[in-house]
């Protein structure tokens, strides 16, 4: 039989602010265990919670960088559940009235409907050490987290592995380029829970969905995803009924087994937080907010390919890193050639800074970029001179100018010179002239035109040398 697969997804991800949700304690990742602690987020007797503004107003960013409705009432509930790592045996959340409802993101020809964005408070974290002891970290206790919510009972919703990894690639690029969040996955400042049910194709009858929970990286939400179809498939063949549960994803055999079975809202028992009031949003909020928005993505591709006339492909290559981009867009205001810098940046920058895990900081200030470019352009260096300034004055305090004149590299031949030194070459190698008047073959003149370059010690342009080679030997 033939199903029609509905995926859903809640994505988590870690909103940028100095302090926690709902206490001043600092929101940073990777110091000592249980140092960014205080009663409110160990959930110690008596301590009551304090809303931080600022993650409102990040929720809020993200609800409208992806074109959310902002509820004017958004109200906190406490989520009911006992884990080793939620110290209040209850996490501060919403459910009723979030912050955002309403919104959508595009994955290639669809609008994919999100239902929500709702803010709450992480959790800690297991650490399991290597004697089977298992210990708690509650740093990230009480770091604000945004949850997005889609809504996989509209049309159109997520059918394939490939579109959950696009709207999820897409999702971060927004939140990273809208400032909320930075989304370090290796860090788990990026989670998602996946929804999974099948249908027989074309049946108007949703099938029961499957979860699986925290899954860390895209690579292993593909993997779970397709697991999860070719799990459910083989049920439904061989005339079973698939079980409504929560199943754990294990990345490294690649399978998934059963958590806990028919988990719902009521579960949770969520009621109002009564020690946090209604938060009431005003008109004039969302417009300081959204005075503020930076340029996304999309706006940004749209500039590239329409204003600037570069190819899909370089505009993707340029937006795959905000920093890439913002340098990019910084480098045009100071030499208005979009396509020269794109092709700068896209070939000697992105092969600098490029890692295993992502990118690394551009180590040459945009000035110097630019000054490189622009003497190639009006040809005072040639190119290779140019990357090989580039190589000297990476990660250092050296300019462009300074160490091209200092390497002797600019060029200050006049024509009649130059002439001069590529009329003795042509004449002192009438074999190498002959054979390729015999060939035809261009390649040939590389020798000459080397022979030139030697004799003005790299400053002349290699391009304009061949085109005056080939002028005197075809008269």
């Amino acid at each position: 039989m033939e199903y029609d697969v509905v995926i859903g997804l809640e994505v988590h991800a870690e909103l940028k602010t100095n302090t926690k949700c709902f206490c001043s304690c600092k929101n940073e990742s990777g110091v000592e265990p249980n140092t960014n602690c205080c009663p409110v987020c160990i959930g110690l007797p008596g301590a009551l919670p304090v809303l931080n503004k600022k993650a409102v107003e990040q929720t809020i960013r993200a609800g409208l960088a992806l074109g959310f409705d902002i509820n004017r009432t958004a109200v906190f509930e406490r989520k009911n559940y006992f884990y080793p790592d939620l110290a209040k045996a209850y996490q501060i959340s919403q459910l009723v009235k979030p912050i955002c409802i309403k919104g959508h993101l595009r994955v290639g020809e669809k609008d994919i409907p999100i239902d929500r964005i709702h803010l709450e408070e992480d959790a800690g974290k297991l650490v399991h050490s290597n004697d089977g002891n298992t210990l708690i970290d509650y740093n990230r206790g009480g770091v604000p987290l945004i949850e997005l919510v889609t809504d996989a009972l509209q049309e159109p919703h997520i059918e394939t592995a490939d579109e959950a990894i696009e709207f999820l690639e897409k999702l971060r690029q927004i939140y990273i380029y809208a400032g909320v969040a930075d989304c370090l996955i290796e860090k788990g400042q990026m989670r998602a829970d996946v929804n999974v049910s099948l249908k027989p194709k074309g049946s108007p009858i949703y099938g029961t969905k499957v979860e699986m929970k925290n899954i860390m990286g895209f690579k292993s939400v593909y993997r779970a995803i397709q697991y999860e179809i070719e799990r459910q498939k083989d049920i439904l063949d061989d005339g079973g009924k698939v079980e409504q549960e929560t199943r754990k994803w294990d990345d490294d055999k690649g399978i998934n087994f059963t958590l806990r079975t028919k988990e719902n809202s009521q579960d949770y028992r969520y009621f109002p937080d009564p020690d946090l009031l209604a938060v009431n949003i005003s008109e004039a909020e969302i417009d300081k907010i959204k005075s503020t928005m930076p340029r996304l993505p999309d706006e940004l591709k749209k500039i590239y390919t329409e204003e600037y006339g570069l190819s899909e492909y370089d505009a993707d290559v340029l937006l795959q890193f905000k920093h890439v981009s913002d340098y990019y867009n910084e480098c045009v205001e100071l030499y208005r050639q979009p396509k020269t810098v794109c092709n700068w940046i896209t070939t000697e920058i992105m092969a600098r800074i490029k890692t295993e895990t992502g990118a690394g900081p551009i180590l040459i200030d945009k000035t110097d970029l630019v000054w490189l470019m622009k003497n190639v352009d009006d040809k005072k260096i040639n190119r290779l001179s140019a990357k090989d300034v580039l190589s000297k004055i990476w990660g250092t305090q050296l300019h462009a100018e300074q160490e091209a004149k200092r390497l002797n590299l600019i060029i200050d031949i006049d024509n009649n010179a130059l002439d001069n030194i590529i009329k003795n070459v042509v004449d002192n190698n009438a074999t190498v002239v002959q054979q390729y008047l015999t060939e035809n073959d261009p390649k040939i003149l590389n020798y000459l035109v080397g022979q030139v370059m030697k004799e003005t010690k790299g400053k002349a342009n290699a391009g304009d040398v061949m085109a005056k080679i080939k002028e005197i030997v075809n008269k």
